[in-house]
């Protein structure tokens, strides 16, 4: 399976930024009407939505890197993560939608995440879900064959540990929780944290000193 993780979903030759007097395409021109009609009907306001998109062009890996470290360092907190993440994220000032689970790597057990219906994503903690995620090979093969999946990522895991797949839905978010290596324990929480990269977040990654 290819896992490229660049993001290319725009054409490669064009690289003219977009002019004023572009027409506008036809997805543009309905994500428009939907949304002046959703103000009009007072479903949502205008500085709602500019809040949301704020939230979501600010969203990167690095939250949820933020969110690792802490609980690396605090077992308390730790402990709160995983019974209610939700509570866990807003006392850091993270405010997720919907149900938001955070599953623990251990050494007997390994979770990957995955959304076999389409590309639900922990946006506010990841940022945006690579292509390779949202893929219809990814997402087909890794319930079926995870071992296989994860080793083309270069991520080969013992026969005795165990691979659970968790499948994210509209109302439910997934994010692992990686097993800390053991040589950075005490390390502080930025040194920390630039151990985390987003796969490790997924899954398809471990966090390596």
């Amino acid at each position: 399976m290819s896992h490229d993780h660049d993001d290319h979903d725009h054409d490669d030759h064009d690289h003219r930024p977009p002019q004023p007097d572009d027409p506008v395409s036809r997805y543009e021109a309905l994500e428009q009407a939907l949304r002046e009609l959703l103000i009009e009907k007072g479903v949502v306001t205008a500085d709602g939505l500019r809040r949301t998109m704020e939230v979501l062009e600010s969203a990167s890996p690095e939250n949820g890197a933020r969110i690792v470290a802490r609980a690396w360092s605090d077992p308390a907190f730790k402990e709160l993560l995983l019974q209610d993440g939700q509570a866990a994220v807003a006392s850091l000032g993270m405010g997720p939608t919907g149900r938001f689970v955070v599953v623990e790597n251990t050494p007997e057990r390994h979770n990957v995440i995955v959304c076999t219906l389409c590309s639900c994503y922990p946006r506010f903690v990841l940022g945006f879900p690579p292509a390779w995620y949202k893929s219809r090979d990814y997402r087909a093969r890794v319930v079926h064959e995870p071992r296989a999946v994860l080793a083309e990522f270069g991520l080969k895991l013992s026969d005795d540990t165990e691979v659970v797949v968790s499948d994210s839905t509209a109302e439910i978010r997934y994010m692992v929780l990686p097993q800390q290596p053991p040589e950075t324990k005490g390390w502080p929480e930025e040194k920390l944290a630039g151990l985390i990269t987003r796969d490790c977040l997924i899954g398809t990654a471990v966090a390596r000193a």
